[in-house]
């Protein structure tokens, strides 16, 4: 949100609002250099994704299939699917809708392979491995640029940096004098002076939204997500009323890069089957099967799509899931994990929303709003944001080259102000940041070291930077 103010360091020095002006508009310059190529990813994979999941779905929940009375038991669907694919199923979702087909998870030598049946007459339909599918190729550039944890820090260091390019474009764009062209841009202007209109308007009305995607997006980040706000939202595992716990966590069913479990259980110890701890489930000395699972679930109001996880192993549990972060639903507070021992169909753990603790609630929220799975008003919003998103970042760009001076190899950055007024304040907030983001912090000191170090100390790159 670069402004026309003439940039020379004499005027920079006259009052303290244009000092601490120019402070604020080189940390808004030199945080878009590093943060525009990633914003503009996220945008457009974040597009892909919401796309796919819209008009294709990312398992298979949009194939179409002719209704045909009575659907066949799931056991038959299964065994039609490995007919197709020899392997084990490891997990059945359902339909979301009468129309539409079922598909099972089968784990092959191979890999693992989605496989989509006809419920009516057990044909299978389609067969695909979900991590070689675009929506997967969108996740994963989305999460780590394909590079694994180095994009994943990258990523993180880009949001928090992003923080920071919110709050200094709030600061420069804050109205002086015409509020009324600070909210509402300037059409009749031409050149840059249009660009910097729409860039600055649009930038505030996307802002406040843009911090919720950051802070939401962050959740998946290694750092700041991993370490941090997920050990705070966990699910505690004495909750499960003292049956056996597994070795393993919630988020051993993740299927590769794919979260299918609740954001707020994943650090959560899994339960195990092989006691007679549990509440009443399946009637006893009925057979527990994948039959008896699902209508266990539907009995328990399970409505629309779930989905249920075979059990892994000896100890392994049957675990119905309803997940709006998975697509499952629209409706966060409706989200249910129910565990199941394989052995005597008593219920282990029935989680619900208002289980959660107030941070797992907030992420179980704000996870599937930043992916547009809340409904059709969430899309079209989400698609609008991420269009936002990438005209803010195009159009930054164009007021830098209509800005920048002729001479070339000049990066024509806003010169460093003489003093720094307000630095306490400064200080604080880098300190507040620092400790909340702190991957975001260490990239501060180190640019601040090369700003201060560098730039003020080599005649030729300060000229060439500045």
């Amino acid at each position: 949100m670069a402004m026309d103010t003439p940039y020379t360091a004499e005027s920079g020095q006259s009052t303290l609002a244009q000092k601490f002006y120019f402070a604020a508009w080189r940390w808004h310059f030199y945080a878009g250099i590093f943060v525009i190529p990633f914003l503009i990813t996220l945008a457009v994979t974040g597009l892909m994704m919401m796309f796919i999941t819209q008009f294709d779905g990312r398992d298979g929940e949009k194939i179409a299939v002719a209704v045909q009375g009575e659907t066949l038991a799931v056991s038959e669907q299964a065994e039609a699917a490995l007919a197709q694919v020899p392997g084990s199923v490891v997990e059945w979702i359902g339909p979301k809708a009468d129309d539409l087909a079922t598909v099972f998870r089968v784990k092959t030598d191979a890999g693992q392979l989605m496989v989509a049946v006809d419920p009516y007459t057990g044909s299978v339909i389609e067969t695909w491995d979900r991590r070689a599918g675009w929506y997967d190729l969108a996740d994963n550039i989305h999460s780590t640029l394909l590079i694994g944890d180095t994009g994943d820090r990258l990523i993180e260091i880009a949001a928090g940096l992003a923080l920071v390019l919110v709050l200094t474009g709030l600061y420069l764009w804050w109205p002086h004098g015409n509020a009324h062209a600070a909210f509402v841009p300037n059409l009749k202007a031409r050149g840059r002076a249009l660009w910097k209109s729409l860039h600055a308007v649009v930038g505030f009305w996307m802002s406040l939204l843009l911090v919720v995607f950051l802070i939401s997006g962050l959740s998946w980040a290694g750092v700041w997500g991993g370490m941090l706000v997920q050990a705070w939202s966990s699910f505690p595992a004495e909750k499960w009323d003292n049956v056996p716990l597994s070795d393993d966590t919630h988020a051993s069913m993740n299927h590769g890069n794919q979260n299918d479990v609740p954001w707020a259980l994943e650090q959560t110890p899994m339960p195990a089957s092989g006691s007679d701890m549990g509440a009443e489930g399946i009637p006893a000395g009925a057979a527990v099967t994948i039959d008896s699972v699902v209508a266990l679930g539907l009995s328990l109001g399970m409505e629309n799509r779930f989905r249920v996880a075979y059990p892994g192993g000896d100890t392994g549990v049957w675990t119905l899931n309803r997940d709006s972060m998975s697509g499952d639903s629209t409706d966060p507070m409706v989200d249910r994990t129910i565990h199941v021992d394989q052995y005597t169909g008593k219920i282990l753990a029935d989680v619900r929303f208002e289980d959660y603790s107030l941070m797992g609630k907030s992420m179980a929220v704000s996870v599937p709003f930043h992916m547009g799975l809340l409904g059709t008003w969430n899309f079209v919003l989400n698609a609008v944001f991420c269009l936002s998103v990438i005209f803010i970042c195009v159009s930054g760009i164009v007021m830098w080259v209509k800005r920048r001076p002729a001479r070339a190899g000049r990066l024509a950055a806003p010169p460093v102000p003489a003093e720094l007024p307000f630095w306490k304040g400064a200080v604080f907030i880098g300190l507040f940041t620092s400790m909340a983001f702190p991957l975001v912090g260490l990239t501060l000191l180190v640019v601040l070291a090369f700003d201060l170090l560098v730039l003020g100390n080599i005649p030729a790159m300060k000229r060439a930077l500045s």
